[in-house]
């Protein structure tokens, strides 16, 4: 089966709609960010990168007054939620491996707890790493959202994580035998 990219995500026009109204600039820094820790952790790169470049693709707009209201967005997430849904849709679309569409999905699900109780996610190292990237570029009062990038400068930045992912996923495995 051949790897959907992210450029072929990115493509998307479900990907471009969503990824602007959550902040595409926002999605590349994660996306990097998971492909750092991903590499650093020895964990897989393609599903960390995907659910990184995909967590807030369920945002909705929460504005009052034509302002952006956090405290109701805080509140009333379910982000993740419709993330998860929506980037399983998409994935699966795309041609991407059920099952692996499937782990990118809780990924995005997991990445935050704003719609549990605090402290109720027990996550995978994958699903952690998620968390992990998305919390370090995260800014005060959801700046991180209003931050832009044009798509082409979007689209050139996923193409060099690309370039990363499939050289690190020919690379020969060593084995613990």
């Amino acid at each position: 089966m051949m790897r959907i990219t992210l450029e072929t995500i990115m493509q998307h026009p479900v990907t471009q709609k969503y990824l602007t109204r959550s902040g595409l600039k926002h999605a590349v820094d994660v996306c990097e960010r998971a492909l750092e820790l991903a590499t650093r952790r020895g964990l897989d790169t393609d599903l960390a990168t995907k659910a990184a470049l995909l967590h807030d693709i369920g945002h909705y707009e929460w504005y009052t007054e034509g302002k952006w209201n956090y405290d109701l967005y805080r509140q009333n997430d379910i982000h993740a939620i419709k993330g998860a849904e929506r980037a399983h849709k998409l994935l699966i679309r795309l041609g991407e491996d059920p099952a692996r569409a499937k782990e990118i999905s809780v990924m995005i699900l997991l990445h935050t707890d704003s719609y549990l109780p605090p402290n109720r996610i027990q996550r995978t190292p994958l699903q952690q790493l998620v968390h992990d990237a998305d919390t370090y570029v995260e800014q005060p009062g959801g700046l991180h959202h209003y931050e832009t990038m044009d798509i082409e400068d979007a689209l050139a930045r996923v193409r060099l994580i690309d370039a990363v992912v499939d050289r690190l996923s020919n690379l020969p495995r060593i084995s613990n035998a």
